[in-house]
């Protein structure tokens, strides 16, 4: 018995998925390694660098933002 294979391709598209929460914002200092909590807007990390500057004099940070997206068939593609 012979096998046949196929291939099919589609079209892709990637988005934002605005579904779930939005976008998550850290901070990181790049002194000693502290980090800010996480939150859903930069203002809390963003204050939390300022208050660990004016206390520990460390003036490096690192920002993270981590944004979700989907995949889905673009339209038309089947």
């Amino acid at each position: 018995m012979a096998m046949k294979a196929g291939w099919q391709f589609a079209d892709w598209d990637l988005n934002v998925d605005t579904s779930a929460s939005g976008s998550i914002y850290q901070h990181q200092c790049m002194t000693c390694g502290e980090k800010s909590g996480v939150a859903a807007t930069a203002e809390g990390p963003d204050v939390w660098c300022l208050r660990h500057a004016g206390l520990t004099g460390h003036t490096d940070f690192r920002g993270a933002v981590t944004t979700f997206f989907r995949a889905s068939l673009a339209e038309g593609s089947r």
